[in-house]
């Protein structure tokens, strides 16, 4: 399943305050992109961690995480939650992978079209559990 997105982009990583979580400009991004591949965005915050784009979806949460990405000066990580093909709720299995997939197809057609970032690349199941 395909869920963390790293590539590279200074435009898509603006410098923030020393102690504000990286990520703002390339939620913000995808936050304004998304809405064109039939995702409803309702909200983009900040986390301790970086930023998230909270997208409305009736079955169960499904948000994009952005942050630095420290592998490279200009790293950029967009991670989907989901990340698990199903969920459990109330003793019920709610299958993800579809809307997860197109998600991430959504995800890599705005990144790769934007002419802003380099080096897509999504991570591996193994890399995935190592997270």
């Amino acid at each position: 399943m395909r869920t963390n997105l790293e590539f590279r982009s200074s435009t898509l990583l603006a410098n923030p305050p020393e102690d504000a979580p990286q990520g703002e400009t390339a939620a913000r991004f995808l936050a304004e992109r998304l809405p064109a591949h039939g995702f409803e965005v309702e909200k983009v915050h900040a986390e301790d961690w970086g930023w998230r784009v909270q997208i409305h979806h009736e079955a169960f949460p499904l948000w994009v995480g952005c942050g630095f990405y420290p592998e490279f000066p200009d790293g950029v990580l967009c991670f989907i939650e989901p990340s698990r093909p199903f969920l459990r709720r109330w003793f019920r299995k709610i299958a993800t992978l579809e809307t997860v997939e197109r998600l991430a197809d959504a995800l890599e057609r705005i990144v790769a079209d934007s002419g802003l970032a380099q080096d897509l690349r999504w991570w591996s199941e193994d890399e995935n559990a190592r997270g």
